[in-house]
């Protein structure tokens, strides 16, 4: 019994993360590399960019003061206790306004200290009203997922990105407008999708609840500060050295705009893989959850994530690695060796991404900010002083080079709490399966590079032996999920 109903815990799992990455890379991939890159290489120029993408990641450092952590917090005990969701969503919802004045004036008064000029505010000001939207959205999405209303998630998780495409597409190939392109028409686009998606995302929360009234409730919000500032104090140490490369380029270097703008072009694409991960994070922690709060086995469902993630992340990181330059050519026009040199050290700060997003979570569902928090300030403070001593030396790369080491040392450290927290035994058999592909992968890669011409076949003939090679190893137990998925025993 405790087995047919674990294993149906597994189905969801994989029915429900199919669908989400089914909707997703029939999406993002358009956004990020049709639209994002169509900006970046065509529409302005690499300087230009580069400023955008510093002031974008200027305005998510102070991101926390949006969401104080309530996110993660609702969506854990909406997942355990469903009937808060009426109790919970009219106090937070006023609360959250409530954040977004504190945000703006944090937000502001720290651009003004840096010096930013009249333009980068007048940028920062839209940048920051859209990370007001998208805060908003993921609070109400998390309504969903604790519900387990996944698939309805899923398909809410790529409403913003669509309506972009649409309204971007326009603006680049409409010829709908005389005007110019500039670099704020792409801002006012997204501010506009998100408005319309937080609008029909509160409509379809406020259909589940059985009231909702606009009403501050004083003890209400000081009870939710009081139980979420650990999580927001995570969030925020994570968000610092998640985002600061970026920031510290742009502020510490002469050439600050065109490093970021390097940067930015690396990390494109490092960013578009660890949507994976949060995909993952979004699934797993209602589940997660669930699971721990009814006693459940994790083992196996830890491993089957682990697994699912780590064989795209491993190989998508060690193919960059040997074609990273070939790989920059095909998405940029300026600055080719040295954003090739980046990405190379970046997608292997995915692999260390990825695997957090299944650790890190675990560890969340089950309430252990505090020890999460520790190694979040520890991460900070590295990745801070790292920067400092690379980023005059290396550039661009130095903040690849700090990150790297700060996610690396992060993710194991999270194993090994993990295990120690939840007494897991050791699957050598499985570490070493781990291994042996790795150094397959290492293998394969050297014969496509040296004997194998033209990048296209390469990927193609890469990316199909890699995945053979993750299921023959049983890195991915394509049986078992077969058994799983059909409902069978195992």
């Amino acid at each position: 019994m405790f087995e047919i109903k674990y294993t149906l815990v597994q189905k969801k799992f994989i029915t429900n993360l199919a669908l989400l990455l089914f909707l997703n890379f029939l999406i993002k991939p358009f956004w990020i590399f049709g639209i994002d890159r169509t900006v970046q290489v065509e529409m302005v120029s690499a300087e230009e960019y580069g400023v955008y993408f510093a002031l974008f990641n200027f305005s998510m450092l102070f991101n926390i003061l949006l969401d104080f952590g309530i996110t993660n917090f609702n969506n854990k005990n909406i997942a355990q206790h469903k009937q808060l969701l009426t109790k919970y969503l009219s106090g937070i919802v006023v609360f959250k306004f409530l954040l977004a004045v504190a945000y703006f004036i944090v937000t502001f008064i720290a651009g003004y200290i840096i010096g930013y000029d009249s333009d980068r505010f007048y940028m920062l000001l839209f940048l920051s009203v859209n990370q007001f939207l998208i805060s908003f959205i993921q609070y109400l999405r998390s309504n969903i997922a604790g519900l387990q209303l996944f698939a309805l998630d899923s398909l809410l998780s790529v409403l913003d990105k669509t309506l972009m495409i649409g309204f971007c597409a326009v603006l680049i190939w409409g010829n709908v407008f005389e005007a110019q392109f500039k670099l704020m028409h792409f801002v006012y686009a997204q501010t506009l999708a998100y408005a319309i998606t937080l609008l029909i995302v509160f409509v379809v929360v406020l259909s589940k609840s059985e009231q909702f009234k606009f009403k501050f409730n004083k003890p209400f919000s000081i009870l939710i500060l009081k139980q979420t500032y650990p999580y927001a104090l995570l969030v925020l140490t994570m968000m610092f050295y998640y985002r600061i490369d970026a920031i510290m380029l742009d502020m510490m270097l002469d050439d600050g705009a065109k490093q970021a703008a390097i940067y930015a072009q690396a990390y494109r694409l490092m960013d578009a893989a660890s949507q994976i991960g949060v995909l993952f994070a979004t699934l797993l922690l209602p589940m997660f959850t669930n699971m721990i709060k009814n006693k459940e086995r994790l083992d196996e469902l830890v491993k089957l994530s682990f697994g699912l993630i780590f064989l795209p992340a491993i190989a998508l990181a060690i193919f960059s690695f040997t074609f990273s330059n070939e790989i920059v050519e095909l998405l940029c026009k300026a600055n080719i060796d040295e954003s090739a040199n980046v990405l190379s050290v970046l997608m292997f700060c995915f692999v260390a991404i990825a695997s957090t997003y299944i650790f890190g979570t675990l560890l969340t569902a089950n309430g252990n900010l505090k020890i999460l928090n520790k190694l979040a300030i520890g991460g900070m403070l590295l990745n801070l002083t790292l920067n400092f001593v690379l980023i005059p030396i290396y550039k661009a790369e130095g903040s690849a080079i700090a990150s790297l080491v700060t996610q690396g040392l992060i993710v194991v450290l999270q194993i090994i709490i993990v295990r120690k927290v939840f007494d897991f035994k050791i699957n050598y058999r499985f570490i070493g399966t781990i291994g042996l592909y790795v150094l397959l992968l290492i293998t394969l890669v050297y014969v496509v590079e040296n004997y194998i011409t033209g990048f296209f076949i390469q990927f193609i003939l890469f990316l199909f032996i890699s995945l053979g090679l993750g299921l023959l190893l049983r890195v991915i137990d394509l049986k078992k999920m077969f058994q799983i998925l059909m409902n069978k025993e195992l």
